[in-house]
């Protein structure tokens, strides 16, 4: 899996999760937090889940 793809899919997820919380009238900066930690997740979880093992 391309890591560029997994993160359009976790981009794509934190907008919508933002906009929701914006339609709940939740304070923008809950959201941008929020979002903040959201995109370090997703990278986080996208070099784990994408990269190769070295071979040893």
């Amino acid at each position: 899996m391309s890591f560029g793809i997994y993160a359009i899919g976790y981009l794509i997820l934190i907008v919508g999760v933002a906009y929701l919380a914006h339609l709940m009238h939740i304070p923008q900066h809950y959201i941008v937090a929020g979002a903040i930690i959201l995109i370090g997740l997703g990278i986080v979880t996208g070099v784990q889940t994408t990269r190769h093992k070295d071979p040893s």
